[in-house]
């Protein structure tokens, strides 16, 4: 059984690079919704759908952890996907979303001003702001939209990705730590710490890895169900020559393959 690792574009490659980097032994299958990304401006009921269709196609190739590696499918279908949708589709299958461990970072820090960078839909749904409150009460938290940022990104215009970094930044001078709650934004971390030396970032592909060890470490009945033959499959719902390359840089020996368009559902 696999690893299986989801998200709508880019950002999710990050996140299974850093995977690979803490945990190489395992057998890894990512899947990138790139046909239907943006998430962000997308509709929760279009989120979910769209999430869904991911969990059944993950399950069908076999994985038995899934990361949901996308802050706004994590707000928005997570909770669904946990409590209703695999005890009756998949009973065996764990889901687990990134907001929770990059939360428990951010309090780890003891700052008392907290900066959250996300998509529309995550900021929309405060999943953030719920979280962090729910282990300090008393934090002051901004969260701000950047619905031009992941399309930029995407887009492969890192000029444009700098310009609006520098722009969102502005709200940012008066927080101690700041989260990137999109996990496109790995990509442009840097943008942000130029922007501002005197925050703590907090980047979701610094982390995860170290999160994930923790949780096998902990779930010893899921660890021991995963194969170890280090191997890693990419699939995208729609390729683009961006996309390839950016693939090709994190894993230069991988091939991206399309998701057939009848397969998992």
């Amino acid at each position: 059984m696999k690893i299986g690792i989801f998200d709508s574009g880019l950002g999710g490659l990050v996140i299974t690079k850093a995977f690979i980097n803490a945990l190489p032994e395992y057998d890894y299958i990512y899947y990138g919704d790139t046909a239907n990304l943006p998430y962000g401006d997308k509709t929760s009921g279009q989120i979910l759908a769209y999430t869904l269709e991911a969990m059944k196609f993950l399950i069908s190739k076999k994985c038995a952890l899934i990361i949901i590696a996308c802050n706004t499918a994590t707000a928005v279908a997570l909770r669904y996907i946990q409590q209703r949708f695999i005890p009756e589709y998949a009973p065996d299958v764990k889901v687990l979303g990134v907001v929770i461990p990059t939360v428990e970072v951010a309090a780890a820090q003891a700052h008392d001003r907290v900066g959250v960078v996300a998509t529309a839909a995550t900021v929309r749904s405060h999943i953030y702001k719920e979280e962090l409150h729910k282990i300090n009460p008393d934090l002051e938290i901004e969260e701000v939209a950047a619905p031009k940022l992941v399309p930029a990104i995407e887009n492969n215009d890192f000029q444009l990705a700098a310009k609006l970094v520098k722009e969102y930044a502005d709200r940012f001078r008066n927080v101690n730590s700041l989260i990137l709650g999109c996990t496109h934004y790995p990509l442009v971390k840097e943008f942000f710490r130029r922007e501002l030396p005197q925050v703590a970032v907090v980047s979701q592909d610094e982390l995860m890895g170290a999160k994930l060890a923790d949780y096998l470490d902990r779930h010893l009945e899921i660890d021991l169900t995963l194969s170890r033959e280090a191997e890693c499959e990419i699939l995208v719902s729609e390729l683009n020559p961006h996309y390839r390359k950016v693939a090709a840089a994190l894993f230069p020996d991988l091939p991206v393959y399309e998701k057939e368009k009848n397969n998992g559902g």
